[in-house]
């Protein structure tokens, strides 16, 4: 990057495209909307392809650039078996010296540091060039409002927090189910529960937290929080691209009537077992409605552990191999079966889609509520349980099934009623109504003058006059 009187900031990401994609959007905007200048940290992973995809792109109008530090070896440093936030969290850890180093070469020095949740360790950095520094939490106020009182927690309850009897209290917030308590928090003797109380302790110490959510969606939780400063400059999704649709799916799309196809994806680790695809898949043939399932190889067994699995176990199985005999026959004209991979935003912003069965990662959340698809929600793992009762419960954008998906298989019959729920609702009463409402006010919140515009050039301002 050539030297410029323009804002510069350094952006710490965790590898992984749920984690890189809504920082990558988020030095776009800094780009667009605000004259900055963008330089995005990412430790290489071999977790997905589509990292590496995104990775290609390397600079953004000249404005946005891309760094990779190469893969950091941290065999020596966890147990073969450690925790997926364990690993996370000292793989950032250990990239702290590289990103010191990087920011000492740069021939324009950063004005501010933003690192993602689990980059925390890094804001030392901010303290040492004398810069400005944010955390940015690419999920919901109601996350973060727990988060917050995590330390509480974890002082006050005694025992696992799975085994308590009542609802965890956040101020100002719905209490939260003990069945809803993110997965590092599951077993105090974990080396997972650690590294999180220790980012929940370090979530505080930055001059501001950037927020994907936006003031109208959770003005309440907003409010709760209290002692740090937030900005709600939500919804930050990918926007779409012209040529993202092409060729057999898009020529099937475009024959399809007005919101009448559900889109059918659990993201990049959503893995499941071969008995729950063979119910998903009678689930969808009996409910008769038209859909795009991205099906992943599944796993052995169906727990918690096995969605952080990439599926492995029938890498080089195709879908006839494990779903139903017959199935793909008997709906060859009513659905469409994309194996592993598809462009969601693309997908989802088609006129022909009315519905998303979602693993209520918030990335997707953000993306359905953008393109107004009202959702199943099917919740795995992280934070995801949380988002989900936030998005049925209270946003009421979403239905869920009676009993988690992490616990049991959900039956057939209960899927096709899920999906008819979500895709006969015609007249507007129920999450449909819903989430075209908030679809517009989202919109709304990111033009120039909303009140998510308005939030990041507030943080901009915060932290160019500190």
């Amino acid at each position: 990057m050539e030297i410029t009187t323009k804002p510069h900031a350094a952006i710490l990401s965790s590898p992984g495209m749920g984690h890189l994609i809504p920082v990558v959007q988020l030095g776009k905007r800094l780009v667009d909307y605000h004259g900055f200048l963008v330089t995005i940290f990412i430790v290489a992973s071999n977790e997905s392809s589509d990292q590496s995809q995104l990775l290609q792109l390397h600079t953004y109008k000249n404005s946005l650039e891309i760094v990779e530090f190469p893969a950091i070896d941290i065999t020596n440093l966890v147990e073969p078996d450690a925790k997926f936030v364990t690993r996370l969290a000292v793989v950032m850890r250990e990239a702290v010296p590289a990103l010191r180093s990087a920011i000492s070469t740069m021939k324009c020095p950063p004005s501010v540091l933003i690192v993602d949740l689990f980059g925390t360790e890094a804001l030392c950095l901010a303290e040492e060039f004398k810069i400005s520094k944010y955390v940015y939490v690419a999920t919901n106020a109601r996350f973060l409002s727990f988060s917050l009182h995590v330390p509480t927690l974890h002082e006050l309850i005694k025992g696992e927090f799975v085994d308590q009897k009542e609802p965890l209290k956040i101020p100002g917030c719905k209490p939260v189910r003990p069945e809803d308590v993110v997965d590092p928090m599951l077993d105090r003797s974990n080396q997972q529960y650690c590294e999180n109380l220790r980012i929940c302790k370090q979530l505080p110490l930055g001059d501001g937290i950037l927020l994907n959510t936006w003031q109208d969606l959770e003005a309440q939780a907003l409010v709760s929080i209290q002692n740090v400063q937030v900005y709600p400059i939500g919804p930050v999704v990918r926007p779409v691209k012209p040529d993202g649709l092409k060729g057999e799916m898009l020529c099937w799309l475009d024959k399809q009537p007005t919101e009448s196809v559900l889109y059918v994806s659990f993201g990049s680790g959503g893995t499941m077992s071969v008995k729950q695809i063979t119910e998903l898949a009678f689930g969808l043939e009996q409910s008769q409605q038209r859909f795009i399932w991205v099906i992943r190889n599944p796993v052995e067994n169906h727990s918690d552990a096995s969605f952080f699995s990439t599926g492995k176990e029938h890498d080089d199985d195709p879908p006839s191999k494990y779903l139903p005999d017959g199935f793909l026959t008997r709906t060859k004209e009513l659905g469409f079966i994309v194996p592993n991979w598809a462009p969601q935003v693309e997908i989802l912003s088609h006129r022909s889609v009315g519905g998303f069965m979602t693993h209520c990662g918030w990335n997707s959340a953000m993306e359905s509520i953008v393109n107004g698809a009202p959702m199943i929600a099917w919740p795995l793992y992280a934070e995801q349980r949380m988002n989900a009762t936030l998005l049925t419960e209270e946003l009421g954008v979403a239905v869920r099934s009676e009993v988690l998906p992490t616990k049991a298989v959900v039956g057939r019959l209960e899927i096709e009623k899920m999906v008819r729920m979500i895709m006969e609702d015609k007249q507007g009463k129920g999450p449909r109504e819903r989430v075209k409402e908030l679809q517009y006010r989202a919109k709304n919140a990111l033009c120039e003058g909303g009140s998510s515009y308005n939030a990041l050039a507030n943080a901009i301002k915060n932290c160019c006059n500190k």
